[in-house]
């Protein structure tokens, strides 16, 4: 069918409806199907339409509705509309066939009685399961009774011997457990005029770090290069953080570390007084004159800013 069929079509339609007088609004009101379908089939666009079967369904209803013979006019124009022999066209079409309908609830049924059969067949599987469990248990029961009768005599001669080695299994698991169990450790590897760098062995992969202090400190915290936290805290505040477990170590910056208390999941990590008693046992060695001189480096030290960091091992 060419282009000037389906346009003659449509403007068949739209001519009678004209000719009638009838509106888009009044024909939507006397044939119940929505404007926008109406308007489709006068510019011949049936794929906007709901399935193929609404298409000739449509169009038969609009053009009985104009006094046009909608079967001649389907008739007429049919290379121009969609196939009937689409799967969704037969499906409309047996939905009105009385015969398939009763083809369709005859298989409805049987599907019901196998439906109501499932739970009864199960109920029977269930209880035989069980009574087959219950006979199983029953045996091994009474096998197990007649073997304990048996080996009475052997489990009370050994019986000492079955505590000790239990005891002994018993000692090593506890020694074990306490063998995996790690205790964190601080260590100091160097130490300067400015600051420290320590090393935390054993350390955990989470690791939560709380800052506190006993009078007004400033400090920063710096992981990987960047600085993650800095701020003042007085005596009624601190500040918790968590370094990644990715990170190698931590730097803490301190403006008044001799009131700044710093630890580590729970663990106090002594930067400041292990600090000061290394520098003091370095001078011993020294002359008097030097250690005197030593000593009031090491006080002039804690009130300095100081600059600490902490390796993870």
């Amino acid at each position: 069918m060419s282009e000037n069929n389906k346009i003659t079509l449509g403007k068949t339609l739209k001519d009678a409806r004209i000719a009638k007088g009838y509106t888009l609004d009044d024909l939507q009101q006397a044939t119940k199907i929505q404007k926008r379908y109406l308007i489709a089939i006068e510019d011949q666009q049936f794929d906007e339409l709901p399935g193929d079967f609404y298409v000739r369904a449509f169009i038969k209803q609009y053009a009985d509705m104009v006094d046009l013979d909608g079967a001649e006019l389907l008739k007429q124009f049919d290379s121009a509309l969609p196939s009937t022999q689409t799967q969704e066209y037969v499906d409309k079409v047996n939905e009105n066939n009385p015969e398939t309908r009763s083809q369709q609830r005859k298989v409805d049924d049987r599907s019901l009685q196998l439906r109501r059969l499932i739970p009864i067949t199960g109920i029977v599987v269930v209880v035989l399961v069980v009574l087959i469990g219950i006979w199983v248990a029953a045996a091994k029961s009474g096998h197990s009774t007649a073997k304990q009768n048996v080996d009475s005599s052997s489990v009370s001669v050994s019986g000492s011997s079955s505590s000790s080695s239990s005891s002994s299994s018993s000692s090593k698991k506890k020694a074990s457990s306490k063998k995996k169990t790690t205790t964190a450790t601080f260590k100091q590897l160097s130490a300067t005029t400015s600051g420290s760098t320590w090393e935390m062995k054993n350390a955990p992969s989470k690791r939560t770090v709380k800052l506190a202090a006993t009078g007004s400190s400033w400090m920063s915290v710096t992981v990987g290069g960047s600085t993650t936290w800095q701020g003042t805290l007085s005596a009624s505040t601190s500040h918790t953080l968590t370094i990644p477990s990715s990170a190698t170590s931590v730097t803490f910056k301190f403006g008044n570390a001799p009131v700044t208390t710093v630890t580590v999941n729970g663990k106090k990590f002594n930067f400041g007084s292990t600090t000061a008693t290394s520098t003091a046992s370095s001078s011993s060695s020294s002359t008097t004159t030097g250690t005197t001189t030593t000593s009031s480096s090491a006080s002039t030290n804690t009130t300095q800013v100081q600059e600490v960091t902490l390796e993870f091992k």
